[in-house]
């Protein structure tokens, strides 16, 4: 998942950047972070929660989040108070959602959502009303992907949109359960034909750490963001760390891996991918460590260093009290109960999502950072 509102084998130039986790970061005894609430409980099997943001009534922005049953899983919509607004079902396995904004369609710009139906080998597509109102579906046939694949290659299940900024043109990421070990991510340029939606396959890019022994053995890809304004894809390969590529598919570096990061420290899978943006431009990008009874955000600046651009070491762990959480998503807009921005959670157990104030993470970064310098020291010359 991504968001611009500040309001997610051969390497080619690869600059690997491990991440700085340790006791340091991961301190033992640090108090886990708690919700301010929960959703509702899906029916079956919580499991990717994207979030869409109401620029001009923050009031009525949504949580939009996956039940991953076969058959009878489905799209959930809840509102800022946790409770169900919609429930769009029978879905086949859905698994991950992501969310953009403005995306250029046959009748105006449009926010819309995307979901993948892992079980129907297909990506649904809703129309966002911008009042927040019930959603529509564009594509009630589905649009299908991953064509000519088989097996767990064949079957999509993370997925991300970009939308490029200079041109406005609309790109959808798609991650199989299962893949090889180059050109695992499919990218697929987003049109519309009156109002039909079309997906052009534009191109296929991302190293993965292993290529699949048996299903789930070597981890597999799933939490993708983009970073919109800046132009990257960061996707989580689970096993072994974060990779970042160009999202844009005309980019120069298109065809390189930018940088790989994140390969230490963690106890349980690389999973849930965002961003979160502030007003001076800086951001958080954040991984959730999955672990049972208590999933760990791990914390990485948004930008590299003077010295290299890609270099993103960890900052901050934060524990937390979600179980094995598999995706999130944040937002630094002030929304009602959430002052300082919100991070929800997926919350295995209890098959729902926890919302959490995002103004307590930047709270714990501050207090983890070193204090500025301050003045150079001057010698003081007294009187004899």
């Amino acid at each position: 998942m991504h968001r611009l509102l500040a309001i997610g084998m051969v390497l080619v130039s690869a600059t690997a950047c491990s991440s700085n986790s340790g006791s340091t970061l991961d301190v033992p005894g640090t108090a886990p972070m708690a919700p301010r609430r929960a959703t509702e409980p899906v029916r079956h099997d919580a499991d990717d929660p994207a979030l869409w943001i109401s620029t001009q009534h923050p009031e009525r922005s949504l949580i939009l989040a996956t039940d991953k049953a076969e058959r009878e899983g489905g799209l959930y919509v809840f509102g800022l108070d946790g409770k169900i607004r919609q429930a769009l079902t029978p879905l086949d396995r859905p698994n991950n959602v992501d969310v953009e904004y403005g995306v250029a369609t046959a009748d105006g710009a449009s926010d819309i959502a995307a979901v993948t139906e892992r079980r129907q080998q297909r990506l649904r597509l809703y129309r966002i009303p911008a009042d927040g109102g019930a959603l529509s579906d564009l594509a009630p046939n589905g649009l299908p992907v991953l064509a000519g694949a088989v097996g767990a290659a064949a079957e999509p299940m993370g997925v991300a949109l970009y939308r490029r900024p200079r041109d406005g043109a609309t790109f959808v990421i798609v991650a199989p359960k299962g893949g090889i070990a180059d050109r695992y991510l499919w990218q697929y340029a987003l049109t519309f034909d009156h109002s039909t939606p079309t997906l052009t396959l534009v191109r296929r890019f991302g190293h993965f750490s292993s290529a699949e022994t048996a299903d789930g053995d070597a981890g597999e890809i799933e939490a993708i963001a983009v970073d919109d304004e800046r132009g990257y894809v960061y996707y989580a390969d689970e096993q072994y760390g974060i990779r970042k590529w160009a999202a844009d598919p005309d980019s120069p570096d298109a065809s390189q891996e930018l940088a790989v990061f994140g390969t230490s420290g963690y106890s349980g899978d690389r999973e849930g991918r965002a961003l979160a943006l502030r007003s001076d431009g800086t951001g958080v990008l954040i991984s959730s460590d999955q672990r049972a009874g208590g999933s760990v955000l791990r914390l990485f600046p948004r930008d590299g260093t003077a010295g290299d651009p890609h270099a993103h070491a960890e900052r901050l762990a934060v524990p937390t009290v979600a179980d094995e959480t598999d995706g999130l998503d944040v937002t630094t807009t002030p929304l009602p109960g959430f002052p300082g921005g919100l991070l929800v959670m997926m919350n295995s157990g209890a098959r729902n999502f926890l919302l959490f104030d995002w103004q307590e993470v930047e709270h714990r970064l501050t207090a983890s950072s070193p204090p500025p310098p301050g003045p150079p020291s001057v010698p003081v010359r007294r009187a004899p």
